[in-house]
């Protein structure tokens, strides 16, 4: 029988595999479909290092975990409801974007910035929703190491993102 904090450990990584993989599909769907009415794709982004870099954070913390787990209950129940936060967040600006959200940059020719939803009050929502996941399963599985090198190798990954991002939609020359 596994340790609480292996189990705790697996059903977190699990679960936001999961979602991810979910996020995945809607993402290749969007994007067929953004390509098709001539979307260009801004050069610079880091996309392939993203692409193995988010899930491996999430492996990785699920190992501390599970070795130096488990966390506090009042951290992991903080840590849950900051993971609940943060896709609520991640769905909103979806949800936003619409047939626009997928995971590369693809810019519609002559297409409007959406400035509804999170939008309104932030320009990169998705993001947030991104380090909230990352420090919410940290807290959830009891990894602050690999949740701290996480957050901060992924934080500095979407920063380069965020400016290819900004240069693309013309917030940036």
């Amino acid at each position: 029988m596994p340790s609480p904090a292996t189990a705790i450990a697996v059903l977190t990584v699990v679960a936001a595999l999961l979602m991810m993989g979910g996020e995945r599909v809607l993402s290749v769907f969007n994007e067929r479909q953004l390509r098709a009415k001539g979307a260009a794709e801004p050069p610079g982004d880091v996309i392939a290092i993203m692409r193995w870099a988010y899930p491996v954070s999430f492996a990785a913390m699920g190992v501390e975990g599970a070795l130096a787990g488990p966390s506090p209950s009042a951290i992991l129940l903080g840590g849950l409801v900051l993971f609940g936060l943060a896709k609520a967040l991640k769905v909103w600006a979806i949800a936003s974007l619409g047939p626009r959200w997928c995971y590369r940059v693809l810019i519609l020719p002559g297409a409007p910035l959406v400035t509804t939803g999170p939008y309104r009050y932030l320009r990169h929502p998705n993001y947030l929703a991104v380090v909230g996941e990352l420090v919410s399963v940290a807290c959830i599985v009891a990894a602050p190491i690999t949740g701290v090198l996480a957050t901060l190798g992924f934080g500095m990954l979407m920063r380069a993102r965020i400016r290819v991002e900004d240069r693309a939609l013309g917030r940036l020359r």
